[in-house]
């Protein structure tokens, strides 16, 4: 049973006991999950076109119902959109993970902070220069007997 415009004007978000969120349908993610890409594109182009018939009815003065239901479709597609670019970095990342870190594309390296991704790594710090290893070498570090 959709509701009223008057319902809505309440303030409640629900009018006769029925809520709103519950009369559009919502997706769920998880079952997003278990759809292909091809699935996945087809429901968002049924959703996109829902989204710009449900605008009109906006622009046309339609019920309430249609208009609460915009925001629901809105988070959908976000959802599906979500879920899709999602997977897709999966792939990538799967792709990538034969090849080593350095071929690594920028958005699939770890983010960490900017100074630790500047910071010299294990080796580097590790390094030292021919003048260093020479005096090493000479002059090592003295052993006393306590």
């Amino acid at each position: 049973r959709l509701c009223s415009s008057e319902g809505l004007q309440r303030g409640r978000g629900r009018c006769d006991g029925v809520d709103i969120a519950s009369a559009a349908m919502k997706i769920k993610v998880h079952e997003l999950r278990s759809k292909n890409k091809q699935d996945l594109l087809k429901q968002l182009d049924e959703m996109k076109s829902e989204l710009a018939s449900l605008r009109v009815a906006k622009v046309t003065g339609g019920a309430a119902s249609k208009l609460s239901k915009i925001k629901i479709v809105r988070k959908s597609i976000a959802r599906v959109l979500t879920v899709i670019n999602q997977k897709k970095k999966e792939t990538l990342r799967q792709f990538y993970k034969e090849k080593g870190d350095a071929y690594l594309p920028l958005d699939l390296r770890k983010k960490q902070t900017r100074a630790i991704r500047r910071a010299l790594t294990k080796k580097e710090k590790s390094i030292k220069t021919l003048k260093q290893q020479k005096k090493d070498k000479h002059f090592p570090q003295r052993k006393f007997a306590v």
